[in-house]
This record gives C-alpha cells, sequence and structure tokens, in this order.
C-alpha cells in the first residue's frame, strides 16, 4: 500500500527528489509569523504519493535533503494505514499507526530540534 502525505517544497536543499514521488496536487500558502520561517514568504505544499516499493530509499534521500541552514529545522511525513513516516534531517521514525508511544517519541524528537510544538502534532488516530 503506498504513502500519502506532505512535503514543502522550500524544505528540500535538492528538489530534484521531488521526481522520485507522484504529486498529487500542489498548494502555495503565506507564511506568517505563526510559522516561525521569517526567511521565506511562501511554502509550497505538495501532497505526495511514495510507492511501498521505494519508501526506505525515498524516505533516506529526504532526509539527506533537508534543509539545515537555518535555526528552524523541517520534516516531512507521509502514512498509509499501517505506518506513518515522519523524516527529519539524519533521522526517520517508522511509526506503527497504533503506536501512541512511538508518535510521542517522534513529537519529542521534534520539538528537540526547535520545531513549534503545533506542528508536530502527530498522533496514532487513523484518518
Amino acid at each position: 500500500m503506498n504513502y500519502i502525505g506532505t512535503i514543502i517544497e522550500e524544505s528540500l536543499e535538492d528538489k530534484s527528489i521531488l521526481e522520485n514521488v507522484k504529486i498529487l496536487s500542489t498548494k502555495v500558502e503565506d507564511v506568517t509569523e505563526k510559522h516561525q520561517t521569517p526567511w521565506l514568504e511562501k511554502w509550497t505544499l505538495d501532497k505526495v504519493e511514495v510507492e511501498e516499493s521505494k519508501v526506505d530509499e525515498v524516505s533516506q534521500k529526504i532526509s539527506e535533503s533537508i534543509d539545515e541552514s537555518h535555526d528552524h529545522p523541517w520534516y516531512a511525513d507521509y502514512k498509509n494505514k499501517d505506518w506513518h513516516y515522519i523524516i527529519f534531517p539524519h533521522k526517520i521514525f517508522k511509526i506503527a499507526r497504533a503506536d501512541a508511544s512511538g508518535y510521542a517519541a517522534a513529537k519529542r524528537y521534534g520539538i528537540s530540534l526547535g520545531i513549534p510544538e503545533y506542528q508536530v502534532d502527530f498522533s496514532p488516530d487513523i484518518k
């Protein structure tokens, strides 16, 4: 089963990684003070589909390409009904969708990197 999620184009140093996923839709959103990314005026959010057979390889490439040049780090994530990949710079969480402790660990890690708490709203709720 393939994975669906969101990648913010501006979070990637190497946007060619997007050639490894299927972009389902793209939305450009104004950045506000709440986003805590004052170096950007807009975000480009790509809703993506990642093939199950490529998910580990694509996750690794994203993890290695996330822009770390600012105080506010980024992450990307995608999920299917069984698994949720949460990808930070140089660290990937593969969490069973019902694993509340796994989600708590990913959330703590994201906050420890300086990501605002409201942005790491991961949960085991299956939607």
